[in-house]
């Protein structure tokens, strides 16, 4: 039994089948870096064999909200820094969907912040695409928690005064056990990456370089960069936490130098998931919640009901 006919359907995906009829042409900006999140979350799904009723996308606020409504698969649009406990949710209710969760670097390092830590530390099994251009777009060029320190924005008329998040060190101390950044003007390692990602089970963090050339004219193309994992001056043992600590801290410092090191920078596939560490507490049921509907016979439980029988 399945909660979705399509879920298991073994045949060859084709990439266009991502691109919905009704919104097939996306309206960024001329130049913008969610192009390229929207090419390689394309160009990745053929990769790992899912179809679009197989995936749910959800976004929150910002130009990067937009990126559900030129990809076809289940969409939740959600509001600012909440699309994380929805994917969540989604996800422990039925696993066999691939989860995907976007936002820009306002809604998840700064308004969705605490959602992002807390998502990490539990290690829910889903992708976390954030698109960091440094800046708050939709909203028109507002200094953001990735903006340099210095940066002069309409809120920071005099250079903002704030050391910027340090997203990928972020999400190595609060518990993500899959960390890697890539951008926009790298095609072929964005869609590798987030193959990578979408096959990780435990929670993957995918930090994405987008260029705003509209609202960040300051901001570097992300050019040229350095794939940790291929260059030879680096020689970067990803499945180490404690290089991977020191290495996200070095890229994150030298991004604002005018270096751009990209590439996969941890990665841990012993740790458990965290619908895997409740259901070896005996918290959570083998069987999905969403299955449950399928079944005729299910004799369906109260949470009350299991409230009051602890209490008896």
């Amino acid at each position: 039994m399945s909660a979705f006919s399509a879920i298991g359907e073994e045949r060859e995906i084709d990439r266009e089948e991502f691109t919905p009829t009704l919104e097939p042409q996306a309206t960024w900006c001329p130049g913008c870096g969610d192009f390229g999140v929207l090419k390689a979350l394309k160009q990745a799904m053929p990769e790992i064999g899912r179809n679009p009723d197989e995936v749910l996308l959800v976004t929150g606020i910002g130009c990067s909200g937009k990126l559900n409504s030129y990809f076809e698969s289940y969409g939740y649009h959600s509001i600012h820094g909440r699309s994380l406990p929805i994917s969540r949710a989604a996800k422990l209710a039925n696993p066999e969907l691939e989860v995907i969760a976007a936002g820009g670097d306002g809604d998840g390092y700064g308004i969705g912040g605490n959602h992002f830590m807390h998502t990490a530390r539990e290690n829910h099994d889903m992708t976390y695409i954030v698109f960091n251009n440094e800046i708050f777009g939709l909203t028109k060029g507002q200094t953001s928690p990735t903006s340099p320190k210095g940066h002069k924005s309409k809120t920071q008329p005099h250079g903002s005064a704030k050391d910027p998040v340090r997203p990928l060190s972020l999400a190595l101390t609060s518990g993500a056990s899959y960390i890697a950044r890539t951008a926009a003007v790298n095609p072929n390692q964005a869609k590798e990456i987030l193959v990578e990602a979408m096959q990780h089970d435990g929670f993957a963090h995918v930090d994405f370089l987008t260029q705003c050339p509209t609202w960040n004219k300051d901001a570097r193309q992300y050019v040229p960069y350095t794939d940790i994992n291929e260059a030879d001056e680096y020689e970067h043992d990803p499945t180490d936490r404690d290089a991977a600590a020191a290495m996200a801290s070095e890229a994150e410092q030298a991004l604002y130098e005018g270096e751009v090191l990209t590439g996969r920078f941890y990665v841990d596939s012993d740790r458990p998931s965290y619908s895997e560490e409740k259901q070896a507490i005996g918290e959570m049921p083998e069987e999905p919640l969403a299955e449950r509907y399928f079944d005729d016979d299910y004799e369906w439980e109260r949470t009350h009901d299991l409230l009051l029988d602890r209490h008896k």
